[in-house]
């Protein structure tokens, strides 16, 4: 059951990191309107940066999905990386610029990860025990 959910968590983070990613490469003065800042010279190196960062975040939660889906050990190196770093990005922009909806969003996506991850983990040395 906790596998489930972590691929069901692990899918709509793609589905969500997808959408930011190809919002920042192929719509960034809409996507940078989402968050209140308007796009410009000053912020296409910004927008630049941001798309390449979210790409690098979309491929590892990527890689995570296909080794929870296989069943690989390493799975929860890669879940664990995404759900404390979505935990850090929703505390970090609540903390900064006061803003509850990343917060929610974020760090409750990372924690979910982490939670099920652990809980995948635990199940799995109980079988292994018995």
């Amino acid at each position: 059951m906790a596998r489930t959910l972590l691929l069901v968590v692990l899918f709509i983070a793609l589905l969500l990191e997808l959408a930011l990613t190809g919002g920042f490469f192929f719509a960034p003065a809409l996507t940078l309107a989402q968050f209140g800042v308007k796009y410009g010279p000053d912020t296409i190196f910004l927008t630049y940066v941001l798309g390449w960062l979210l790409l690098l975040v979309l491929l590892m939660a990527m890689v995570a999905f296909g080794q929870v889906w296989q069943r690989r050990r390493g799975y929860a190196t890669w879940c664990y990386l995404l759900g404390v770093w979505w935990i850090g990005i929703g505390i970090g922009i609540y903390y900064v610029f006061g803003k509850p909806d990343n917060l929610l969003l974020d760090s409750v996506k990372g924690l979910l990860i982490v939670i099920l991850t652990w809980r995948c983990q635990a199940s799995r040395i109980m079988m292994r025990r018995y």
